[in-house]
């Protein structure tokens, strides 16, 4: 598997330098990072922390489907997709999308999709655990976890 795609677990974060290196070229532009974090609510709801559960081959196989898609899809010169999981705080770092491209509005776009295509398609599940007990995150549902 290519180091350009990969899933973390605690205590490995990750190392941005090294992201945008691996997707860095003399042809290189412009280079946009999009850098998701645990926020402390969600929907209403004071959020404690996550917890992220994936089917690790299954997720790290439609992750790189999603990345040769976009080199295919957008003029860009190259993108990177990391995903955390396991249990997370609030402040930590959940997902890494890095793109590069000749001009900045490329990669722009490209980094947006990559995000939107990862949360539809990679099998990766979100808990949510509040003050109120804990929840499934589904779009824009909770549900409770039983």
């Amino acid at each position: 598997m290519d180091e350009k795609i990969g899933l973390f677990k605690k205590p490995a974060d990750f190392d941005l330098e090294k992201a945008i290196d691996l997707v860095s070229s003399e042809e290189t532009g412009g280079i946009v990072v999009f850098l998701g974090k645990v926020r402390n609510e969600n929907m209403g709801k004071r959020v404690k922390k996550l917890i992220y559960e994936a089917y690790e081959e299954m997720a790290l196989a439609e992750m790189e489907r999603i990345r040769k898609e976009a080199l295919e899809k957008f003029p860009i010169k190259d993108a990177l997709i990391w995903h955390r999981v396991g249990e997370l705080e609030i402040g930590e770092n959940t997902i890494l999308v890095v793109v590069s491209a000749k001009h900045r509005r490329e990669a722009f776009d490209a980094c947006v999709w990559i995000v939107d295509e990862v949360k539809k398609r990679v099998p990766i599940w979100k808990r949510e655990v509040t003050e109120e007990g804990e929840f499934w995150i589904e779009g824009d549902r909770h549900i409770p976890v039983k």
